[in-house]
């Protein structure tokens, strides 16, 4: 593996943070606090691991893969890029608080916040794998 492999393992850790948001969603809907509990720390963790690969592929690879072929679609790219990242750089604090909240036992003030973390989140990690895909799949950049 070298350091050229992270953007698919970014990717995939997006992906399966994606999964675990929207199963903990299904089972706090379901009353199943302790799955949910499990699915809200595996997306956490997977988050955390998924930014250590973002930074450390940023940091050693100096370049930036800019958007612009086909010109056309430019404009879309940058509109879910910029609000991914945007949100990607809002929604750490809410993670933090919304995460301690439900550790200290805090459900009414953890749920009231949750409802803003968890689709912000949710969107943050699937904007992920769509800037992902358009940039290295569906219109790979030269």
């Amino acid at each position: 593996m070298t350091i050229h492999d992270l953007p698919p393992v970014n990717a995939t850790l997006n992906g399966l943070s994606a999964i675990f948001l929207s199963l903990g969603f299904v089972f706090i809907k379901r009353g199943n606090q302790t799955a949910h509990r499990n699915c809200m720390v595996a997306a956490f963790l997977t988050s955390v691991i998924f930014l250590g690969c973002y930074l450390t592929y940023h940091a050693l690879v100096k370049t930036v893969t800019h958007f612009v072929d086909p010109a056309w679609f430019r404009p879309v790219y940058l509109v879910i890029l910029s609000t991914h990242t945007i949100l990607a750089a809002a929604i750490v604090p809410l993670i933090l608080v919304t995460l301690q909240r439900a550790r200290k036992r805090q459900f009414d003030a953890h749920k009231k916040i949750a409802r803003w973390t968890w689709p912000l989140w949710l969107y943050v990690s699937v904007t992920g794998v769509v800037i992902y895909w358009l940039l290295y799949i569906r219109f790979p950049q030269k």
